[in-house]
């Protein structure tokens, strides 16, 4: 990525593609060639000047993935706040630990562009989340979810789809750890990098194959 260090002392960490490809496994009888992710970094955003690094890549983009994390609660009555952030652009998958930094601008800008698609799965509640962490006001959304049933597919999380549609399998074994651990483990980082990947890729594929409404904002649903 332009502009970024690959000194041991850089504040964003890349995951290596070896790392990434063994938390995955192809599905059988797809394109040989279709790995995951295709291009890119993955990279932690620890820092407003990482933030700000992250935010002209997104000013470049017509569409990015967007998922979020939140610590699972295992008790009745107990919730936590979202605990990260994922973005993917066509560069590079960023991950916005929300207590490292007051990244809220950056991601609050993001949120409100209307030339910038938001790209995810149940993005609705996502953002419902994110707006008790900072005020948000967002545009152009499309959850993925509502347009894979509104045609048809009953099962639309972001597993199925990638499954069905991009023809991987994701596993799901860190769902349900820690994800406000101030260090993310190396498959925590890898699973949140995938899930937003993927919405961008799965996007482009229901872009091409005309199934995303031209200029509709779809999150609803």
């Amino acid at each position: 990525m332009p502009g970024s260090s690959n000194t041991s002392q850089s504040s964003q960490t890349c995951v290596s593609r070896t790392s990434r490809s063994a938390m995955r496994t192809r599905l059988p009888g797809y394109h040989a060639a279709m790995t995951l992710p295709v291009e890119g970094d993955v990279r932690l955003v620890a820092t407003r000047e990482d933030a700000e690094r992250a935010a002209a890549d997104f000013a470049a983009e017509h569409v990015v993935g967007f998922d979020t994390e939140t610590r699972p609660a295992f008790r009745v009555g107990q919730s936590y706040p979202t605990a990260l952030v994922q973005v993917a652009s066509a560069r590079a998958v960023y991950l916005f630990q929300l207590a490292r930094a007051d990244f809220s601008a950056v991601l609050r800008d993001l949120l409100a562009s209307p030339a910038t698609v938001k790209a995810g799965v149940g993005l609705a509640e996502d953002v419902r989340q994110l707006g008790k962490v900072f005020e948000v006001a967002p545009a152009a959304l499309v959850d993925l979810g509502a347009l894979a049933r509104a045609h048809g597919v009953e099962r639309s999380g972001v597993r199925t789809l990638a499954a069905l549609f991009l023809g991987i399998r994701i596993p799901k074994g860190t769902k349900t750890s820690n994800w406000a651990a101030r260090t993310l483990s190396p498959q925590q980082i890898a699973y949140a990098a995938t899930d937003a990947w993927a919405c961008r890729e799965l996007y482009l594929r229901f872009a091409a194959m005309r199934l995303v409404p031209t200029g509709a904002d779809a999150a609803a649903g």
